[in-house]
C-alpha cells in the first residue's frame, strides 16, 4: 500500500455519485422489507407447542446440520468465488435458488399437517424434521453466501451504499416488516385466552406461507432488476489466493473475534417471556410503540455522525451504550419479583427501547458498512475480490460456537425446568425468573468480552480514505482495459 497523494484523495471526492437508480432503489428497499417480513420472532413457539420437538432431540439436530453446515461451506464458497458469467458472479445463484427454496420453505410449516397429534420423540416425524434441516441447510448456504457477496457489489461508491442501507433502514419500517409478527402476536394472544377457536397449526401456516410466498417475490425482483457494479478480476482467484485473502484482512479478523467472543453470549426471546411469564405476546408490541418514532428519527443522525467519528468510536459506543440499558433493565426487574408484574415491565421494556432506539439507525448502518468495508479492504491489498471465500472463512468459527451454543440453548431451557405445551402462565418462579434473565441481563454479560476487537479496527480517517481513493482509480482502469479488449475483439470479428 503506497501513499496516496491529494490528488487521489480529491478524485475519491469527485467520484461520489450515485450508480443505483429509482427503479434499483425501490427494488432494493422491497428486497430489505423481505428480509424481516415473516414471523421469525414465534419459530420457537411453532417447534415447541405446534410441531412438539423434544429439547434434546432439537440439540443434536442442531449439532448434526452445524457439521454439515462447516463441511460444505467452503466448497460452496471456493464454487462460488469461481464463477464467471454475463450475469455476474452472485446473480445466477440467486436467481436460480429463490423459487425452489420458498417451495422447500413450505414444507416447514406443513409439518404439523403430516404428522397431527404426535409426540415430540416420534420418529418419523423426527427423521422428517433432521432431513428438511440438512437439505435446507444445504441449498441456503448457496444462497447466503452469493447473497452477501451480492449486496457489496451493487455499488462501487461507500457513500451509494450507506445511502442505500440508511433509505432502506428508514424507509421499510413503515412499509410493514414487522406487522406479521405484530399480528401472530394479537392472534396468538386472542387463541390462548380462547377468545378465537381458531387452531394455531392453520394460523402458523397461513402466516408463515403467506409472508413466505410474499418475500420471495420481492426478492427475486430486486435480483432481477439490480445488477453488480464491482468489477471482479478477470481471472478467478485460485484457492491459495482466496486464503491469503482472508488471512490478511485484518477488519475481518476483529470482526470475525468481536462475533466470536459475543456468540458466548447466552440469550433467550423476550417474546417468550412476554408470553410465558407476563401473559401476553401483544405486551411486547404495545410497549415498543413509544419508541417507534425514535428509530426513525435516529437515521438523520447517521450522516453528521459518520462525518465527525470514526468507525471504530462509533461500533464501540453503540454496543456499550446498548449493554448499558438492557443491564438496567435486568436490575430494575430482578429486584423482589418485579420481573412478573406485566404492567411495571412493559413499562420499564418501553424505557429501555426507547433509549435504545436513538442508537438503532447508527447500529444498523455502522454493522452492513464495516462488513463492506472489509471485501473492499481485500481488493485494495491484494487486487482481487474473494466474498464468499472470505465470508465463510468469518462464519466458520462462529458457526462452530453456534453448534455448540444453540444445542446448549434447547439444554439450558430443559434446564431451567421450561415445560413444553403446559397452559399459558403455569411455569414456576424460577423458570420464569430465568425466561426474564435469558432475555436481558445474562445475554449482555456473558456477551461483553465482544467489545475489546472493536477498539483495534483500523479502517477509518485517512486510512479509509486512502483505501477507496486508490480503489476508485485502479476500477477506473480496469473498466478501460475490458472495454478496450473488447472494442479489439469486435473490430476483429467484424474484419
Amino acid at each position: 500500500m503506497s501513499d496516496t497523494p491529494n490528488r487521489q484523495v480529491t478524485e475519491f471526492k469527485v467520484y461520489d455519485r450515485r450508480y443505483v437508480g429509482a427503479k434499483e432503489t425501490f427494488a432494493y428497499l422491497l428486497n430489505d422489507f423481505s428480509n424481516a417480513f415473516n414471523i421469525g420472532q414465534f419459530t420457537d413457539r411453532f417447534i415447541w407447542d405446534i410441531v412438539k420437538i423434544d429439547f434434546k432431540t432439537n440439540a443434536l439436530v442442531s449439532i448434526f446440520t452445524g457439521i454439515w453446515d462447516v463441511i460444505n461451506d467452503p466448497i460452496i464458497a471456493a464454487i462460488v468465488d469461481k464463477t464467471r458469467t454475463r450475469w455476474g458472479k452472485f446473480r445466477p445463484y440467486l436467481v436460480a435458488f429463490q423459487i425452489p427454496m420458498t417451495l422447500l420453505g413450505a414444507l416447514y410449516w406443513f409439518i404439523p399437517f403430516f404428522f397431527p397429534g404426535t409426540s415430540g420423540t416420534y420418529l418419523p416425524k423426527l427423521i422428517y424434521y433432521f432431513a428438511f434441516n440438512v437439505v435446507n441447510e444445504t441449498a441456503g448456504t448457496f444462497t447466503s453466501i452469493a447473497k452477501a457477496g451480492y449486496m457489496t457489489t451493487i455499488t462501487p461508491h461507500p457513500n451509494d451504499r450507506t445511502r442505500l442501507i440508511t433509505l432502506a433502514e428508514l424507509l421499510t419500517g413503515y412499509m410493514g416488516e414487522d406487522m406479521p409478527n405484530y399480528i401472530m402476536g394479537v392472534l396468538l394472544d386472542l387463541i390462548n385466552n380462547n377468545v378465537l377457536k381458531w387452531k394455531l397449526k392453520n394460523v402458523f401456516l397461513a402466516m408463515g406461507l403467506g409472508t413466505s410466498i410474499i418475500s420471495s417475490v420481492f426478492t427475486l425482483y430486486f435480483f432481477l432488476v439490480s445488477k453488480e457494479r464491482v468489477m471482479q478480476s478477470i481471472e478467478a482467484p485460485s484457492v491459495k489466493q482466496g486464503l491469503k485473502a482472508v488471512i490478511n484482512n485484518y477488519p475481518v479478523l476483529l470482526i470475525t473475534i468481536s462475533d466470536f467472543l459475543g456468540g458466548f453470549s447466552v440469550s433467550g426471546s423476550s417474546t417468550n417471556y412476554f408470553i410465558d411469564v407476563l401473559g401476553s405476546a401483544s405486551l411486547l408490541t404495545i410497549a415498543n410503540i413509544p419508541s417507534g418514532l425514535n428509530g426513525s428519527i435516529s437515521y438523520a443522525f447517521v450522516k453528521p455522525i459518520r462525518e465527525r467519528f470514526s468507525s471504530k468510536a462509533i461500533w464501540v459506543f453503540e454496543d456499550l451504550y446498548t449493554r448499558f440499558w438492557y443491564l438496567l433493565l435486568f436490575a430494575i426487574g430482578s429486584i423482589g419479583k418485579n420481573y412478573q408484574k406485566p404492567l411495571l415491565m412493559a413499562i420499564m421494556f418501553g424505557v429501555q427501547a426507547w433509549f435504545d432506539k436513538w442508537a438503532f439507525g447508527i447500529r444498523k448502518v455502522v454493522k452492513a458498512e464495516l462488513y463492506n468495508e472489509a471485501m473492499d479492504y481485500c481488493e485494495w491489498k491484494n487486487g482481487y475480490r474473494v466474498e464468499a471465500t472470505i465470508g465463510v472463512a468469518r462464519n466458520l468459527i462462529t458457526k462452530l460456537q453456534n453448534l455448540f451454543m444453540n444445542s446448549a440453548k434447547n439444554l439450558i431451557l430443559e434446564g431451567i425446568g421450561y415445560k413444553q405445551g403446559i397452559a399459558i402462565g403455569t411455569q414456576t418462579d424460577k423458570t420464569k425468573w430465568w425466561l426474564f434473565a435469558l432475555c436481558t441481563g445474562i445475554p449482555q454479560l456473558t456477551g461483553i468480552l465482544a467489545v475489546i476487537p472493536k477498539f483495534l479496527y483500523p479502517l477509518s480517517g485517512k486510512l479509509r480514505e486512502q483505501m477507496y481513493s486508490e480503489l476508485m482509480q485502479r476500477r477506473h482502469e480496469l473498466s478501460e482495459k475490458i472495454t478496450k479488449e473488447n472494442n479489439e475483439i469486435k473490430i476483429t470479428v467484424e474484419v
